[in-house]
């Protein structure tokens, strides 16, 4: 498992001075133990006794107990994320090995992406709380998996576009070297795709914040479950209409996704590059001083030696798999009475599953509720269509200024990153508060709540696209004297669409997501409801009516899912066929 010898580079504890070695070994051992104690400290308050009365009204908002529940708030977005992480190694290989299992596996993927992260505690809250029915440990399993959800998807996708996209000529050499699965896993696929999985996992762990509340503050079944965390912080200070209060979390906040970035995601960005696939190199290679403490400690060095034998002993356990040689050619019939009964199979499954729910719909609130959440759904549709429209025409110029002028990319992207993580739901008090005095109906005003989390994204991929524009092709622009506007029309626009494409697809589905805590606000005890399907799954989750908390979550789904596959698709086919720059 080469993966494992994390830290071996130009800048090795080998080469590195005595003095500056010994320096770099006490920073890493000191850093190591802090987090070592952190984590423990911060063990023990999940392992109290379960308080079922415990609601919003319970969290203290003494500021002296804000930096626990942010390290709270902060050890469970890494739970969250280590168990994202395991699940995209296990789920995208299994979908990008076989090639039954795909055909079932992405489908499921593609509609739990669309699936609301509320949908997702509304159904495993009760789960969790018989597992462990005397332990706050039930709540806080509940948190990590609505965490898990936000970020698990899109992880999982990036993965297994890496895997299915692999060099033709690195899996002749896993044939050639006869390595076993276990070792082709860590020696071949998970370096190839090391670079995408850790971009797509920042972006992930960033939008996780933003359900950060919604996963601390649990409303289900007419009761609300409240953890020590910044979320629930946020929220009882929302209650309490404690201003001080709710600035001093969004400051915490800011510290938290600045620290973040950089002592976490910059250098993991920054080692990423390792595993860079071909001869070319970035022109400007990421840099970070977390990554040379550590290449110039020796300790990460001595840590790999001394598992050596574990990670050989787990080498030859691992080889029961058998080698990762798939045969070049199979019998056809055989093939094809294999796919005929796979696919009866899952199709018995699917109808089955299909008729049952819509039985048990049909016998307690009659299927034309469909009808209405489908009302529902299009009004927020428009509210979508309209956040894609105008994020379009004010971050797309936005964007490619800053993409195409190196010395604003230098300090406006890392600023652009920290916006981009910054859970907006932070703001929506003093959104709902401007709405309340301003009389300004949150059925307008939402379209704002829902921007201010989904339009980082279509920013973002545009400035990546812009900085991506060859400098030969900016020179002929200039050399041929082109206007303002023909060189918008005919190299700029066409070079970022691509770019754009995935920013508007990632806008779109956070807006959808972002619904559900956007068309229903509070502020004190002054509620704010707007018309749509946010609203509509947000009140029957909470008021712990399942038969519409199920239609509206197949609703939003058929909506993404369809959305996606009529518009965002041919975008996309159109962006690599017409607009590719490669």
């Amino acid at each position: 498992m080469s993966i494992l010898r994390p830290f071996a580079g130009a800048a090795s504890a080998v080469t590195a001075p005595a003095r500056t070695r010994l320096a770099a070994d006490a920073v890493v051992l000191v850093a190591f133990a802090a987090l070592l104690w952190a984590v423990v400290d911060l063990s023990h308050g999940v392992l109290v006794p379960f308080d079922p009365n415990r609601d919003v009204a319970g969290v203290s908002t003494d500021l002296t107990n804000l930096p626990y529940d942010a390290a709270r708030s902060l050890l469970r977005m890494f739970v969250g994320l280590a168990l994202s992480l395991v699940f995209t190694f296990v789920y995208a290989t299994a979908a990008a090995r076989s090639r039954r299992a795909e055909k079932v596996l992405i489908p499921i993927l593609d509609i739990l992406q669309s699936v609301p992260v509320l949908a997702f505690l509304s159904v495993t809250l009760s789960v969790w709380l018989v597992l462990f029915p005397n332990s706050e440990l039930g709540v806080e399993c509940a948190s990590v998996f609505a965490i898990f959800t936000s970020q698990a998807w899109n992880m999982t996708f990036a993965f297994y576009g890496a895997l299915t996209s692999q060099p033709r000529e690195l899996d002749e050499a896993a044939r050639l070297l006869r390595l076993s699965r276990w070792q082709r896993f860590w020696k071949l696929d998970v370096p190839s795709g090391m670079i995408p999985l850790v971009w797509n996992g920042m972006m992930s762990f960033g939008g996780a914040w933003f359900f950060l509340v919604a996963s601390e503050v649990i409303s289900v079944n007419n009761h609300t479950y409240a953890l020590p965390g910044i979320g629930s912080f946020v929220a009882s200070a929302t209650a309490d209409e404690n201003i001080p209060a709710l600035l001093a979390a969004i400051v915490t906040m800011v510290i938290m996704v600045v620290g973040v970035n950089t002592l976490f995601w910059s250098p993991l960005t920054a080692w990423a590059e390792r595993f860079r696939v071909g001869d070319t190199a970035p022109a400007s290679a990421p840099r970070s001083v977390v990554l040379d403490v550590l290449r110039h400690s020796g300790l990460p060095g001595l840590l790999g030696r001394a598992l050596r034998p574990l990670r050989e002993g787990i080498d030859r356990a691992m080889r029961v798999f058998g080698v990762a040689d798939v045969p070049l050619s199979v019998d056809r019939g055989r093939r094809r009475i294999g796919d005929v009964v796979f696919g009866v199979a899952v199709t018995v499954l699917v109808v089955w599953g299909g008729v049952v729910m819509l039985r048990s719909i049909s016998s307690s609130i009659g299927l034309d509720e469909f009808a209405v959440a489908a009302g529902l759904g299009l009004i927020t549709f428009a509210r979508v269509l309209v956040l894609v429209i105008v994020g379009t025409l004010v971050w797309v110029p936005v964007g490619v200024w800053i993409g195409m002028n190196p010395r604003v990319t230098r300090f406006a992207q890392p600023i652009v990153q920290v916006l981009a993580s910054f859970p907006a739901n932070f703001l929506f008090p003093f959104v709902t508060l401007l709405l309340i005095q301003t009389g300004i109906s949150l059925d307008v005003g939402g379209i704002f709540l829902m921007s201010l989390g989904a339009q980082w994204y279509i920013l973002f991929n545009v400035i990546a696209g812009a900085s991506a524009i060859p400098g030969d092709l900016r020179e002929a622009a200039t050399h041929l004297g082109l206007s303002r506007w023909l060189r918008w029309r005919t190299v700029i626009l066409p070079a970022v669409f691509s770019a754009w494409v995935t920013g508007g697809i990632a806008a779109a589905g956070g807006a959808w997501n972002a619904s559900i805590v956007a068309e229903v606000v509070t502020y004190g005890s002054t509620t704010l409801t707007a018309t749509g399907l946010g609203s509509y799954i947000a009140q029957a989750t909470a008021t712990g009516d399942t038969a519409r908390t199920y239609v509206g979550v197949i609703v939003m789904s058929v909506f993404v899912v369809a959305l996606n596959r009529a518009v965002w698709r041919p975008l996309y086919r159109l962006a690599q066929t017409r607009f590719q720059l490669a």
